[in-house]
């Protein structure tokens, strides 16, 4: 998520109200989570077993639970609770905007584009040309969508990402102020659900098609002409590669990655990144020949213990 204007770190801080190392005119041009930070952004990490990572990452301002030696070219944010002052500054650049209509204002809609009755669109949405939105579908702010995308009734875009902290005194809720973005030519089925990103976009690119009742988590990346069957849900930070087929009732592990032109049969649990090119099957996940013979085998076990009894 990129600020609207570039801020220093000395404001940061001020907003925050924390420490810091650095220059006061330190740039800090947006923030992010570290699987897309840029220069120019904040990272957060509160787990010692994760601050070489977020310190050897491409964000250029940590915000760190502990003072520890600034790499060369970044700055720290120093925060007795980094979780909760990331939530902070998403709050502060992204607040919630309450719209008294069901199309916004603010949205923008293309030519021949069809809105059926019931439908909200929120503040700072775009949508293409030529697109159908059924009725009852709801499009959270700042959502994109390209041109000639139909989405089908009780659908959500932009609903939070479902991110949580677990505290004493229960769950505290990771703010989202990403959004989701559909490129030309997608299809969303009916009752589906799609997250937007934490600080980021969950995108799902050209051509690709889901059916009824698919959910895709936040910061998820779906590429071009993929098929996703119905009851899928696929976790958060998922990259699916182009031309992927994922039948019904699969769900994903986060921050696995499916390779190009895979097919992920029904009912399959994807417990790690695959190549793409091959069929998978089976929970855990296996090439689909492979799994199907072990089944095989397995049938053949109560015949060959007869076998031995006799």
């Amino acid at each position: 998520m990129k600020f609207p204007n570039p801020h220093t770190l000395q404001q940061i801080a001020t907003i925050i109200g924390s420490e810091y190392v650095g220059e006061d005119d330190f740039p800090v041009l947006g923030m992010n989570e570290i699987h897309v930070v840029e220069s120019g952004d904040i990272v957060f990490v509160d787990h010692p077993k994760y601050y070489d990572k977020a310190l050897r990452s491409k964000a250029t301002v940590v915000l760190i639970n502990k003072q520890v030696d600034c790499p060369d070219k970044k700055a720290l944010l120093i925060s007795d609770d980094p979780f909760r002052d990331f939530n902070v500054l998403t709050q502060f650049f992204k607040p919630f905007e309450r719209s008294n209509s069901l199309i916004s204002a603010s949205a923008t809609i293309g030519e021949d584009t069809v809105i059926q009755p019931n439908t909200f669109i929120g503040n700072n949405v775009k949508i293409g040309r030529g697109c159908l939105i059924h009725s009852n579908v709801s499009i959270y702010d700042n959502c994109v969508i390209g041109d000639n995308v139909i989405i089908h009734s009780g659908s959500v875009l932009g609903s939070d990402a479902f991110y949580y902290k677990n505290r004493p005194e229960g769950f505290d809720k990771l703010k989202s102020g990403g959004r989701v973005v559909l490129e030309d030519n997608v299809e969303i089925g009916a009752l589906c659900s799609i997250d937007k990103g934490v600080t980021g976009d969950t995108t799902i690119k050209k051509g690709t098609k889901l059916d009824n009742q698919v959910h895709v988590g936040h910061d998820t990346v779906i590429g071009e002409k993929c098929l996703i069957a119905s009851q899928t849900g696929i976790a958060g930070c998922v990259i699916i590669e182009d031309e992927v087929t994922i039948w019904g009732q699969v769900g994903t592990n986060s921050g696995i990655t499916i390779g190009k032109k895979a097919v992920i049969m029904g009912q399959t649990g994807v417990t790690k990144s695959v190549p793409g090119g091959k069929s998978y099957f089976g929970t855990p996940i296996e090439e689909s020949r492979e799994k199907l013979k072990q089944l095989a085998y397995i049938k053949k076990i109560p015949f060959i213990l007869k076998r031995l009894d006799e």
